[in-house]
């Protein structure tokens, strides 16, 4: 059955680096990496991170488009949101297709330090680089960490995967095994 695969999980703990991977792997399957939109309207260098409002809505029309034609979908992105984790849960059910929930998780003080140690230098990440330190720095990676705890606390169905920081093919491998099993299940 076709499938949304959503990969949450804090900033910079390997989302669109294993959806990379896993879209390459499976020909047809769209990676909807919504950080990836930023650069289609203008602005988005000055918006405060304020984009996200705009991009969700595309992104679900596309996630929908997508899976009404028979394909997968994998979606690397950061919902600490109830709410909004429920609408990409229901654009998979309107479509017919299956929700799958791979939270992607380190220890918290890991997760922060792997956002502060990512070693991309895009315009992109330089521009959330600043606007993560505006908002709080460490702090607010904290609160979004435990935000996604949270969500998690409410999704019974959702599977933890553990990312190790440097062993993305062991990731990787696990990450695969979990949407084997997901997917037989489904």
């Amino acid at each position: 059955m076709t499938a949304l695969i959503h990969l949450n999980g804090p900033p910079g703990i390997g989302k669109s680096t294993l959806a990379a991977r896993y879209a390459d792997r499976h020909p047809g399957t769209l990676n909807l990496d919504i950080d990836t939109l930023h650069h289609l309207i203008g602005g988005w260098r000055t918006s405060q991170g304020q984009f996200h409002d705009l991009l969700r809505p595309l992104a679900w029309a596309m996630a929908g488009t997508h899976l009404a034609d028979g394909r997968d979908v994998i979606l690397p992105q950061y919902v600490g949101d109830l709410q909004q984790l429920q609408i990409f849960e229901r654009v998979a059910h309107d479509a017919e297709a299956d929700f799958i929930e791979i939270v992607l998780l380190d220890d918290r003080d890991a997760a922060i330090e792997r956002f502060n140690s990512r070693d991309d230098d895009s315009e992109w990440t330089r521009d959330n680089n600043e606007l993560v330190a505006d908002l709080g720095g460490d702090e607010f990676l904290a609160g979004m960490y435990d935000r996604l705890l949270a969500v998690l606390e409410a999704r019974p169905d959702a599977v933890v995967v553990r990312s190790v920081r440097g062993a993305i093919d062991q990731t990787a491998a696990t990450l695969d095994r979990a949407l084997a099993t997901l997917c037989a299940e489904g």
